[in-house]
């Protein structure tokens, strides 16, 4: 029998009623994926393969994340990032680390203690978390050239909580000399930079304060707006003092070239007034010795 031009849009007709059952499921996917925001509109090739069971549904994908930047001070180099956190990490992360909150510790001289110096909580949360994974990702384009993959990481980033009256004295995040590695490898570590970034803002005061870090020119009190609000002032005793904003980071570089900590970037959590401030630090690591960059994966032939 002759294929004809009907006999060809029956064939496709009985092809289209055919697929219906297995193309009804997959939309389904596809529809509850966009309404928990799980694809964005920039990334619409992920893979349906994510969300195959109902386990996977609410499984997290790293979103596009549209930040900017300011320079606030060249030397020593301070920036500040506006959108640094997408709002699907902060609640991840804060609902993952609630339960790890356990008194803050200081480190000097070697010894972890307890002191009045810093008042806060604070919680590590595993490298294995997705939303962590997405972050650290987007620390290492950050920073470019100053780290080398291979040698250098991201250390787990570290949550900070401040309630009524809870703050930090001025402090560094670098440590006075290298801190050796542990699993045997001749190679130790310092803070090379440092993010500070800000995840719960419904508090009153509370501002990261840098008391060695002034405007470079009058002008830039016109860049200091964000929305119609203040981001950062001069504070009364010197310095910059910045407002918590929630999704929003501090940045600045820790080390010298040669490796030696810049006292110029220390700084402080000035006490908070009311209500809570949760914060993200988050330090990439710079590895020096003879053992600091990663062995050779083996070859297969």
């Amino acid at each position: 029998m002759p294929f004809t031009m009907s006999t060809h849009m029956a064939s496709l007709a009985g092809l289209g009623v055919a697929l219906v059952p297995l193309a009804v499921p997959w939309l389904k996917q596809l529809v509850l994926a966009d309404r928990l925001g799980l694809i964005s509109p920039l990334n619409q090739s992920i893979p349906l393969t994510k969300l195959a069971s109902h386990d996977r549904e609410t499984s997290f994908i790293c979103q596009p994340q549209n930040y900017t930047t300011q320079i606030i001070s060249l030397d020593p180099l301070v920036m500040y990032i506006h959108n640094f956190l997408h709002e699907k990490e902060i609640e991840n992360i804060l609902a993952v680390s609630e339960p790890l909150l356990k008194p803050s510790t200081v480190t000097k001289d070697g010894v972890t203690t307890r002191s009045e110096y810093r008042t806060s909580w604070s919680a590590e949360v595993p490298r294995e978390n997705p939303a962590v994974q997405c972050i650290e990702e987007r620390v290492w384009h950050f920073m470019g050239t100053m780290m080398a993959r291979g040698r250098d990481a991201v250390e787990p980033p570290q949550i900070v909580r401040y309630t009524s009256e809870q703050r930090f004295k001025v402090h560094h995040d670098w440590y006075e000399g290298p801190q050796r590695e542990q699993l045997g490898r001749r190679r130790a570590w310092n803070r090379l930079a440092s993010f500070f970034a800000i995840m719960q803002d419904n508090c009153t005061e509370g501002e990261t304060y840098f008391p060695h870090v002034v405007p470079y020119t009058d002008a830039s009190r016109d860049s200091a707006v964000d929305e119609g609000n203040k981001v950062w002032r001069e504070h009364e005793d010197g310095g910059l003092a910045f407002r918590p904003i929630r999704g929003n980071a501090l940045f600045w570089m820790n080390l010298f070239p040669n490796g030696r900590g810049d006292e110029r970037v220390a700084h402080a959590g000035l006490p908070v007034k009311m209500g809570v401030k949760t914060a993200m630090n988050i330090w990439p690591r710079r590895y020096t010795g003879p053992d600091a960059w990663d062995p050779p994966t083996a070859q297969s032939f």
